[in-house]
């Protein structure tokens, strides 16, 4: 077009200039080419109009000439350049919102499907505390039959969640958890775990809540307390029937030697004694029998240790204590309550915990589990101070203990329990304890004795309850 409307200038001798004709191409030129193109397109057009122009060029006429036409096909040609660049622009942002609004859809109904297949009840409450949304169940968990929550106030199900404040201007958000007590429409009553948050939006503030029904974990956390204060108690009590019985068999041996004074042995108040004697006897002839047969089983020692690292990691942080834990990838499984083999380890690095509280420096436990033939060693180290008096240990009621002073003695009865040991093993530095537990894979069939003890048990039992007069040093218990 510019060739043609160039060419027609150059053989049509008229007193009029053509060069008005060249806005055509420019305008065309302006929806497919650059600005940089454009601006050559325009030069071109200003060079072929003032070649084939009627009238001479004057600089001082010419010149000024020269600028407005240029500016004139640049101007309309930009014109048209931003145009169509506007009008992609409109179009893919366009499809992008349709593919956004698509998307949202999209997220929206998964949200929906992921809200209503939730195992835990979700709700979604108002400034006043009514109920908004909730799942199915959310109408389980409260009693109430299915789409009838909408509307209802919240605190006649779960009072705690209406005395949350709401997200009001210039309001706290809260984002936690808490643990409450819930209702159900038949008055039944539960125990919630509740995590919320609050928020605000353009209808008002807002109160999302998870809630989940833990009676039964309550329940058996309870339990589990009850059972482990019971094993305790039995223990406690049988070391306490030793030391009774080791009086009795003193009181035992002199009352027999003082019956063979002849006065004495006619006397009724003396053989009353020897009566109260041997009832006293056998009343201390409790023993701590093996109550742990049914809970003991194949235990992952893998899984019990991450469990005592989520126990202990806090406090080890908090303290600058350094933990670490050297555990194979292939151990086998140990034969062990799982629960009590915790309370075992657990006691242990407590121990080490109180022992390096006063450490200036290097303060670190290391757990290290090896395998050996058909058992599973567990060292529990720290650096700390040491014990001055090693032998003292694993005895019940030692002096100079934070507690009962049956922590390590109670430890070592539950391990040997699972047919396993608990030890100290001397070293330079620090405190080690080595607890040796079965592998199950090796272990043969519980072999109960006559008397209704375990082997280990009883092979261990009389060093465990041994114990001398002096007090302790270097107390663990």
């Amino acid at each position: 077009m510019i060739a043609i409307i160039a060419l027609i200038d150059w053989r049509v001798e008229t007193n009029v200039s053509l060069g008005v004709l060249y806005l055509f191409p420019m305008l065309i030129v302006g929806g497919c080419l650059s600005r940089w193109q454009i601006a050559m397109v325009a030069a071109l057009c200003t060079v072929l109009g003032e070649m084939f122009d009627p009238f001479p060029f004057i600089p001082g006429e010419g010149l000024p000439r020269v600028i407005l036409t240029f500016a004139a096909y640049f101007g309309t040609s930009l014109f048209v350049f931003e145009s169509a660049r506007n009008r992609m622009l409109a179009s893919v942002h366009l499809a992008e919102m349709e593919h956004e609004v698509v998307r949202r859809r999209e997220a929206e109904e998964e949200l929906k499907v992921l809200v209503e297949s939730s195992p835990a009840a979700i709700l979604t409450l108002d400034a006043e505390g009514k109920v908004l949304l909730a799942n199915e169940a959310a109408h389980r968990l409260l009693g109430f039959a299915p789409e009838t929550l909408r509307g209802m106030p919240i605190s006649r199900s779960i009072p705690a969640l209406a005395n949350v404040p709401s997200a009001g201007q210039g309001t706290q958000f809260f984002r936690t958890e808490m643990e409450c007590q819930g209702t159900r429409l038949d008055g039944e009553v539960f125990q919630a775990n509740i995590w919320f948050s609050t928020y605000r939006t353009q209808s008002g503030p807002r109160l999302a809540a998870v809630v989940a029904d833990t009676s039964d974990d309550l329940r058996d956390r309870e339990e589990s307390s009850l059972q482990q204060m019971l094993t305790g108690s039995k223990i406690v009590a049988g070391a306490i029937c030793h030391e009774i019985r080791n009086i009795c068999g003193a009181t035992a041996v002199i009352y027999a030697n003082l019956s063979r004074l002849q006065p004495l042995a006619q006397s009724e108040d003396f053989l009353a004694l020897g009566t109260l004697i041997e009832g006293l006897g056998k009343m201390a002839s409790l023993e701590l029998r093996n109550t742990l047969k049914e809970d003991t089983r194949g235990v992952d020692l893998h899984s019990v240790l991450d469990e005592l690292r989520i126990v202990i990691e806090p406090s080890c942080r908090e303290a600058g204590i350094a933990l670490r834990c050297q555990v194979p990838a292939d151990l086998p499984m140990v034969w062990a309550d799982r629960h009590l083999l915790l309370q075992a380890f657990l006691n242990l690095t407590k121990n080490s915990l109180r022992a390096l509280e006063h450490v200036p420096s290097k303060r670190e436990i290391s757990i290290e589990v090896s395998v050996s033939a058909s058992k599973v060693q567990v060292r529990c180290r720290d650096t700390g101070p040491g014990l001055s008096a090693p032998e003292r240990l694993f005895r019940p009621f030692q002096p100079g203990a934070e507690a009962s002073g049956l922590g390590l003695y109670v430890s070592r009865a539950l391990v040997r329990a699972f047919e396993g040991d608990l030890k100290h093993e001397p070293q330079a530095q620090g405190c080690c304890f080595l607890l040796e537990l079965a592998a199950a894979d090796s272990r043969d069939e519980w072999r109960p004795y006559s008397n209704g003890d375990s082997a280990p048990l009883a092979a261990g039992r009389s060093h465990a309850l041994s114990r001398e007069p002096e007090p302790a040093v270097g107390v663990r218990t």
